[in-house]
């Protein structure tokens, strides 16, 4: 048994034994190591900017920018970049932790920094990734992850004040320099803020956290006729034929794409009389008023054709809502079906393949919908 340098036990003899190798040239992910092929991964990312998600406070960015956490892309290493602090880290990186004195160089058992995230879309943590890619002998020794509901909008000084629960989803856990490191997330509660800490100190590349969105029935009553697809309001992509190039999920996230990988694109299909498809998932029974099919930043890969159905509960008949209808490149179209539609699941066919940037199914929950809404906000311990 041996101590870190926070003064707690672990197991490994080698205390840099997570480290990786140091960046020998070429391609810097060549030995990046991954976290495995992981179930939740698929589910939403809770802390995507897209969704609203910002990390609003730090106790300490010395060396690299705590914004940087959330960024998309993954991140990347330029071994040539140094600026006046150091060197420039794609991630969040703090100053090294020191002791109070000569005879105490190394920092108190306990210390460490952190991070508070506001989550885009409150719900329920299912899956929480790490990453410290480029990080190598610089990420933290452990990792741990505080999770609390605070509803609207609070600050910093409110989120760490004395009347704040903050429950440990992740306790302590050390963490492998250079590599994705995931932790499955137990437990029903839903969320709206988390607190990422690195014990002591050190670097982390990006942060993600998959969960399932968990809406407030209160908000979305009031506000009528909503997407009833939209990921804010907790709706999921269940299956898709092809994911090659992106996944389906950013067809129901907010806002307009920006860009042709920021929707939904598939190969390009070469078996005839066969076609592209990708299944959604409404948060609960809803009716179907208008629809919305945008192809933005799609010009020569938008879908040629789509069609959508629709079916009621898990073994309902599919039955059309949307016959098959041309697309335009780059352009959004609007559609009202012939009748309204009451749904719990649709299927977006395109024909024969090709990209779909957003779509948006405007209607109102139903009243056996909106009491499965409220249901599980409650069970979730909102």
């Amino acid at each position: 048994m041996t101590f870190d340098a926070s003064g707690t036990t672990f197991q490994d003899t080698d205390p840099h034994a997570r480290d990786a190798a140091p960046y020998g040239g070429g391609d810097p992910y060549a030995d990046y190591r991954t976290a495995g092929d992981l179930s939740f991964t698929d589910l939403v990312d809770l802390a995507d900017r897209r969704l609203g998600a910002g990390v609003i406070a730090a106790n300490d960015e010395f060396f690299a920018e705590r914004e940087n956490l959330l960024v998309r892309e993954p991140a990347v290493f330029d071994p040539e970049r140094f600026g006046h602090k150091g060197k420039i880290m794609d991630g969040w990186e703090t100053r090294r932790r020191r002791g109070a004195d000569a005879a105490h160089p190394f920092p108190a058992p306990g210390e460490h920094d952190w991070a508070i995230v506001r989550l885009g879309a409150p719900g329920i943590i299912r899956g929480i990734v790490v990453d410290t890619a480029h990080f190598r002998g610089n990420y933290p020794q452990r990792v741990s992850v505080q999770a609390t509901a605070v509803e609207g909008a609070p600050g910093p000084a409110e989120l760490l004040g004395d009347d704040v629960k903050w429950d440990e989803i992740v306790p302590p856990a050390p963490v492998r320099g250079h590599a994705a490191n995931a932790f499955e997330i137990t437990g029903g509660r839903r969320y709206t803020h988390i607190r990422l800490c690195q014990h002591p100190d050190g670097g982390i590349a990006r942060l993600r956290v998959h969960g399932e969105v968990i809406p407030d029935p209160a908000w979305l009553a009031a506000l009528g006729t909503v997407d009833l697809i939209s990921v804010l309001n907790g709706g999921t992509y269940e299956d898709a034929s092809d994911r090659f190039y992106s996944s389906p999920t950013q067809i129901i996230l907010p806002g307009t794409s920006r860009k042709m990988d920021d929707g939904w694109e598939n190969r390009r299909r070469r078996v005839r009389d066969s076609n592209d498809w990708v299944r959604f998932r409404l948060p609960a029974q809803g009716a179907v008023r208008a629809v919305e099919i945008d192809t933005a930043c799609l010009k020569g890969n938008a879908a040629g054709w789509i069609a959508l159905q629709g079916r009621n509960g898990e073994t309902g008949e599919w039955f059309e809502i949307i016959p098959r209808t041309a697309l335009q490149p780059d352009t959004p179209h609007r559609f009202v079906p012939r009748a309204r539609a009451v749904v719990t699941h649709v299927r977006l066919d395109t024909f024969p393949d090709g990209g779909v940037a957003r779509m948006r199914l405007h209607g109102t929950f139903t009243e056996t919908g909106a009491a499965e809404l409220a249901r599980r906000y409650e069970e979730s311990g909102a």
